[in-house]
């Protein structure tokens, strides 16, 4: 069953208004990866959201330390 809360962030990534192309960008929703329109393509990040910007620099401060390590 779902609760309220599911069924509201359902509704936020199917709205049309809320995709710019291929990505999502809605800062009212709290989360970071959402599923894509289509479930078979998978999920996609919400750029509307400031810590998916912190995650996305954060994947890429670990990946160039590990460069640098090796």
């Amino acid at each position: 069953m779902r609760t309220k809360k599911q069924s509201n962030t359902d509704l936020l990534d199917k709205n049309p208004n809320n995709w710019r192309g291929p990505f999502y960008y809605n800062p009212a929703d709290f989360r970071i990866i959402v599923p894509k329109h289509n479930p078979k393509f998978g999920i996609t990040l919400n750029f509307g959201n400031i810590f998916t910007y912190l995650v996305l620099a954060g994947l890429i401060a670990i990946i160039i330390s590990l460069n640098l390590v090796l």
